[in-house]
């Protein structure tokens, strides 16, 4: 349930390290960004800026491509208005609040709007990152000056187009449910009206509505694809159907970085179905094989029966126990200073002050979407088509086009709804669209045609894929026994995800990778942290995960908090609220969380507490209240109450689903068997059997409360999974006195 309760990347782009054989080259991938305009964020101006000043004094700028509205809006004859947008939509519900925006400032008549996904293209590349993506919880907040403004320059041409045939002047106007009505009420629909108001100069300038005026915008909407996904009418990337289609399933090395010595393709020809066994580049410098097939199942027999011998040689074999020693004993030497304090308090025993000492371990993670990775390429020489769920369209567009010897404009590349992606479908070196890439390239130069399929199995991936780092944390605080820190010393060891990526000039500084120390660099606790880190080379690919950074700041910050709270024998809420003062949307967030959950007035069933935790990711404030027992040694979740802090919420009904789906990915964080481990370099895990993931029985009951709020929005999509780890945790301690300081818990 919910209420809603009323009243840039580097400007200098480096090529990724692991940038396939063949694929997009450091130059040219430098070329391609200046030429579209990749820039910082922070320097980059908004759509609204874009509509303001000009080239000369009183000359308005020439509007660009994401500002046209015939790139965006199509209306048919019988009004019906349908919005294509430039981000993918893999579960987050973009295909419903974006064409909200545009429909609010349109006044279209809701139940006549519908959405389509954009291919890859110069109007749909994101106004402040300069390329089309999706990713840090960026859809709402990033166009929602965009498409509000698309939206009101369609209306605006709808209502200069209806001037004209009403012979009434464009001021004396209405707009109203998909028609222009005049002051006499004769009224003009939209669709009788499409083909001359696209003839309509577009204006630069336009007036947006306020809040106030909002009538969609705010509104508990049902979104545009339920009916699709839920009777599984719903077509994705993998379900595309092609005359000649051609199934790929690779066979990659079983360690990191392996290559191919020999092999026998014999047993896998043998397979009916089966016509090539190839061997092509990977990312990394590997060398695989790509086996093509009729369909998915002779392809994956084949696959188990291929004989391969692999050179392993140089290739480091990463083992997670002999890791976890590495890492601790990297946590205690000195690192790079990300934040400076005093710590001498540390140093020296202090009479009357307490000791806070605590190591806390993090593993790899896997993503595991649903629908596995796939991408279906063909490939004719001169051009080429591609249908993927990309988050990356510029990028995997530019990847594939390097790999074929083409310019980017000579790649079609087709946006397909996809399955869940939490990060995994936002890969800087494309991998799984250049090993596609290689295999059409391959077939096309020995004189075959036709589209293929790549399709990565879950086991692929879980297996082969990218990774969310293994991060190890090791904490000093010293206190004065009622709640105050005198000195907190904090040091954390993991792999960069940005490192060596055309994402390492924004996000890393100073040599510290910011993805990694978000959360505590930037805590809103006002604790006196000396931070260092530390960035060691393994050879496991690793890559954002739903929060990214946040998935073990937020579990080390929100329980090492709970604990200063006890150790001054303070309540845990009180306390957050006394640190938090000067945080009114953190202290907004958690008061409604805990007024709606009955926390400190509402008397548990025997054996259960309350755990509490508050956390800001993406520029949203989530606050838990957490119900758990205790059962068999293991915490039991039963009822979690939100309160969520994201600004204007556009559509209250997305933010709910948002919320209940993310609480349960971060719940999965907690599960026994939640960690990706391996053994002599090679992923022990394959898939759900031995990878753990939460089910039906796992999730509690959730009640999500949205602060109300008439600022623009901020990040949605992430930012429910950061505190619910510890806001279990905390709810264990109360239970049972024992601090949890590693995920997953032990069974």
């Amino acid at each position: 349930m919910f209420q809603y309760l009323n009243g840039a990347l580097p400007a200098a782009l480096e090529e990724s390290a692991a940038a396939a054989p063949g694929g997009l080259g450091r130059r040219v991938f430098l070329k391609m960004s200046l030429a579209s305009g990749f820039a910082l964020y922070a320097a980059g101006g908004s759509a609204q800026d874009a509509t303001q000043g000009g080239s000369g004094p009183g000359a308005p700028e020439p509007l660009k491509p994401f500002q046209q509205p015939s790139a965006f809006v199509a209306i048919d004859a019988d009004g019906i208005v349908t919005v294509t947008i430039g981000k993918i939509d893999f579960g987050q519900g973009v295909q419903t609040a974006l064409p909200m925006l545009v429909a609010e400032e349109m006044d279209a008549d809701w139940s006549k709007v519908r959405c389509e996904l954009a291919p890859a293209g110069e109007a749909y590349k994101d106004p402040f990152f300069h390329i089309q993506m999706v990713g840090g919880s960026t859809s709402m907040k990033g166009s929602w000056q965009q498409y509000r403004e698309i939206g009101a320059r369609m209306r605006a041409m709808l209502v200069g187009a209806a001037s004209k045939q009403l012979n009434a002047p464009a001021a004396q106007l209405r707009t109203e449910s998909g028609s222009v009505i005049a002051p006499d009420g004769r009224r003009l629909g939209y669709g009788v009206l499409a083909q001359a108001a696209f003839a309509e100069p577009v204006p630069s300038g336009v007036v947006l509505k306020t809040p106030a005026q909002f009538k969609l915008i705010g509104k508990p909407v049902s979104r545009l694809d339920a009916r699709a996904k839920s009777s599984g009418r719903q077509d994705f990337g993998i379900d595309l159907k092609l005359p000649g289609l051609r199934t790929v399933v690779m066979v990659h090395p079983p360690v990191f970085g392996g290559r191919v010595a020999r092999f026998d393709p014999a047993p896998a020809l043998a397979v009916p179905g089966v016509e090539e066994v190839i061997q092509v580049p990977l990312s990394g410098g590997a060398v695989g094989l790509a086996i093509v097939a009729n369909g998915f199942w002779p392809a994956r027999k084949a696959r188990e029966l291929v004989k391969v011998d692999w050179d392993l040689a140089g290739v480091e074999r990463v083992d997670s126990a002999a890791q976890l020693e590495q890492y601790r004993a990297l946590a205690r030497t000195p690192g790079i200073v990300v934040e400076k304090a005093d710590t001498s308090a540390l140093d020296a025993a202090r009479p009357g002050l307490g000791r806070i000492s605590a190591e806390y371990t993090f593993p790899y993670l896997a993503h595991t979407p649903m629908e596995p990775l796939n991408c279906s390429i063909d490939f004719r020489g001169d051009r080429c088509t591609v249908w993927v769920g990309s988050q990356f369209q510029t990028v995997d567009q530019a990847q594939v086009a390097g790999v074929l010897g083409l310019k980017p404009e000579q790649v079609t590349l087709n946006t397909m709804t996809a399955g869940g992606g939490f990060g995994r479908r936002a890969t800087p070196t494309s991998d799984y669209l250049v090993e596609a890439a290689q295999v059409a390239k391959a077939r096309h130069a020995a004189g075959k045609s036709g589209p293929i399929k790549m399709i990565w199995s879950r086991e692929d991936d879980v297996r082969g894929g990218y990774y969310r780092p293994s991060h190890l944390h090791r904490v000093e605080i010293a206190h004065d026994r009622q709640g105050n820190v005198v000195a907190w010393k904090h040091v954390i060891v993991g792999q960069s995800i940005t490192m060596g990526t055309p994402f390492e000039g924004f996000t890393v500084k100073n040599g510290a990778d910011t993805t990694m120390t978000e959360g505590v660099a930037e805590s809103a606790y006002p604790f006196p942290i000396a931070l260092e880190v530390h960035h060691p080379k393994v050879n496991v690919p690793v890559l954002w995960w739903r929060s990214v950074g946040h998935t073990h700041t937020a579990f080390v910050m929100e329980t090492l908090v709970d604990e200063l709270a006890r150790a001054g024998r303070q309540d845990p809420v009180a306390y957050r609220r006394k640190l938090l003062a000067k945080h009114e949307r953190h202290i907004a967030a958690l008061d409604l969380a805990v007024e709606r959950s009955g926390y400190g007035k509402t008397k548990l069933a025997k054996g259960r507490a309350w755990g509490v935790a508050v956390h800001e990711s993406f520029n949203t404030v989530v606050a838990y209240v957490a119900e758990v027992s205790m059962k068999d040694g293991r915490p039991v979740l039963h009822r979690v109450t939100a309160g969520v802090h994201c600004n204007l919420a556009i559509n209250p009904r997305t933010i709910e689903a948002q919320v209940q789906g993310a609480l349960v990915m971060g719940l999965g964080m907690t599960l026994p068997g939640a960690a990706i481990t391996l053994k002599n370099g090679e992923v022990e895990q394959g898939n759900w059997n031995d990878y753990r993931v939460p089910i039906h029985l796992d999730a509690p009951q959730v009640a999500v409360f949205i602060v109300p709020s008439a600022d623009p929005p901020t990040g949605m999509g992430e930012c429910g999974v950061p505190p619910i780890a510890p806001a279990i945790a905390n709810a264990v301690a109360a239970l049972t006195g024992k601090r949890l300081r590693s995920l997953p818990f032990p069974a």
